[in-house]
């Protein structure tokens, strides 16, 4: 079901599309770690996680911008500390590395750090060695956050690695697809413009909303068990 210029009414639609391509009955035969990307990715996320009785977790990143421009992302530092570099846009900004490797370690010490504080009481991302690990979005713009994403699991020794997305633009599938085992997706416009233009809504997501969420997610699973 890859549609161009599909326009979604909401996240739970999204999720009932992207539930469309998924396998999920084959995906039930083994056992998965869902892992959000951003924030507004948990619920989508976690609903996937649900249909799986799988775990769940956020993996925190945060982007660094060029000076001139804070929409323009020249790279993402993951809570792992693995960062992945737009160079084409690092040598259009004439952009120095160890500038962006500062930057990076400034944004993982302050903000990572708090969220992990917030969200896991300062503990590390759930071990993931050996395991199905399932990255989830909204959608891409650029797709250096899921590369980063990507390469944080790869890192940390995951058996498997597929991405679900309802959307993202149609030039990068090639780069995930590149690194990842599998990647589900509804529609891949060549002419992206960006996520929020697919989406006749989308409410904002905070932390207290994931963790919401994520006590409501474990509830249901204990229901179902």
């Amino acid at each position: 079901m890859k549609i161009d210029n599909l326009v979604f009414k909401d996240r739970k639609e999204a999720f009932k599309m992207l539930l469309e391509v998924l396998p999920i009955n084959s995906m039930r035969e083994e056992e998965w770690i869902v892992l959000a990307t951003s924030s507004g990715g948990v619920p989508i996320a976690i609903d996937i996680a649900k249909r799986l009785n799988a775990e769940f977790d956020f993996l925190f990143s945060q982007k660094i911008y060029t000076r001139k421009n804070n929409k323009c992302e020249v790279a993402i530092i993951t809570e792992t500390q693995d960062v992945v570099i737009h160079e084409e846009l690092m040598r259009s900004f004439s952009l120095k590395l160890e500038n962006i490797y500062h930057e990076a370690n400034d944004l993982y010490l302050s903000d990572i750090k708090e969220y992990q504080l917030q969200y896991r009481e300062r503990k590390g991302l759930i071990d993931l060695e050996g395991k199905n690990v399932l990255l989830v979005d909204e959608g891409l713009n650029t797709g250096l956050t899921m590369m980063a994403c990507i390469k944080s699991v790869i890192n940390k020794k995951a058996k498997s690695i597929c991405v679900a997305v309802p959307v993202l633009p149609y030039v990068t599938i090639n780069d995930i697809e590149t690194i990842a085992d599998d990647l589900y997706f509804v529609q891949a416009p060549k002419h992206f413009v960006a996520i929020d233009f697919y989406y006749e809504k989308l409410e904002e997501v905070t932390l207290d909303t994931i963790q919401d969420l994520n006590r409501i997610k474990n509830h249901l699973l204990k229901i179902d068990s």
